[in-house]
């Protein structure tokens, strides 16, 4: 599986999965396009295409056989829902791929670590469960408000752990470490809480989520390498914003628990979330991760900068729209956001193209 080729196809389902699930979004926020699978955005965006790519990147990290199943059975899993087979297999592949992913992180921390305690690896577990658990409940016809809060784990708590491994450059302290610990569980324990007594749950993961934001506010290592150039720079412009919409995200989840279930609040409540802090973790960290997938370095453009504002711009644009009421600015911003993912995909794909020309 070292062979870049055998990588791609994963990855143009995943880009597929995107491209309809963007489109499909469009639609669910009032433009009037062809529909396309309009019910499956969220399952697209979340398990199709960020699902893929994360199975896919912790098997290159990983290097062994089984962690590759992963994204086999997920890109297998959405190839299902996009040519309209029975739900049931989509859903029990994309299953069947998490637990592999689950099973893989496992095994490599047992062989790393053993019994002994090391927080990352075991954020990193502890965020692929959460997808299982989440495709667990989506498999067993759960409403996707009850499912939601568990793929958002998967993805909060795996980044969240993977800037815990990298913060180990600035040397943190136990105290801090513990303080990680303690915000992680508080949302965690929100998760849980939400399959017994719902809103309850909500309210707790959402101090879990204003926790972990601070945290990475105080501890990450993005507050020193703002101050320098280049893509580490940028990097760093990325995941600073980031951090603040997930504290965003913990105050709506605390202030409108009663309100996740639809309507315009409840997409302040999901997309500060999935949009403010994931997708910009995705642009400071696709010029890093993209080549070690695809073995093509990504030349860094100060261009980068231009999608990126515009994604942050654009989602105070949707989140203004959603608080007021007002359909126009809401859908608005929605549009905008997808620019933003579009533009800044063209432009990776742009510097891949440049570097690979200056190379040959």
């Amino acid at each position: 599986m070292n062979d870049i080729r055998y990588r791609l196809p994963f990855m143009l389902v995943a880009a597929i999965a995107l491209l309809i699930g963007l489109w499909a979004g469009l639609v669910r926020i009032g433009w009037q396009l062809p529909p396309l699978q309009v019910a499956l955005h969220g399952q697209l965006m979340i398990s199709g295409f960020l699902g893929t790519l994360i199975s896919l990147e912790r098997a290159v990290a990983l290097q062994k056989r089984l962690p590759y199943l992963a994204p086999a059975l997920t890109a297998a899993g959405t190839a299902s829902l996009l040519i309209g087979l029975p739900d049931v297999i989509a859903r029990g592949l994309i299953l069947l791929g998490s637990l592999v992913l689950l099973i893989s992180f496992s095994l490599a921390y047992y062989q790393h670590f053993k019994f002994n305690l090391e927080w990352a690896s075991v954020a990193l577990i502890i965020g692929s469960l959460s997808w299982v658990i989440g495709n667990a409940l989506w498999l067993a016809g759960f409403s996707l408000p009850h499912i939601a809060p568990w793929w958002v784990g998967f993805l909060v708590i795996t980044i969240a752990g993977e800037r815990l491994e990298l913060s180990r450059v600035v040397m943190l302290k136990r105290s801090s470490i513990i303080a990680f610990v303690i915000s992680a569980s508080i949302f965690i324990v929100g998760l849980i809480f939400s399959l017994f007594t719902f809103q309850l749950g909500i309210q707790i993961g959402g101090a879990g989520l204003v926790a972990l934001g601070l945290w990475l506010i105080r501890f990450d290592v993005a507050r020193k390498t703002i101050r320098q150039t280049g893509l580490t720079r940028f990097v760093a412009a990325c995941l600073l914003p980031g951090y603040i919409w997930i504290i965003v995200a913990g105050v709506s989840w605390i202030t409108w628990a009663d309100y996740f279930s639809a309507g315009s609040i409840y997409d302040v409540m999901l997309h500060t979330a999935l949009i403010g802090f994931v997708f910009s973790m995705i642009f400071g960290h696709a010029p890093i991760i993209v080549p070690a997938i695809i073995g093509i370095q990504i030349q860094y453009q100060s261009k980068f900068y231009v999608p990126l504002v515009l994604l942050h711009a654009s989602l105070i644009m949707r989140v203004v729209g959603d608080v007021i009421f007002n359909p126009v600015l809401r859908s608005w911003g929605g549009l905008l956001n997808e620019i933003a993912i579009i533009l800044f995909l063209g432009l990776m794909v742009r510097a891949a193209t440049q570097k690979t020309q200056s190379s040959r």
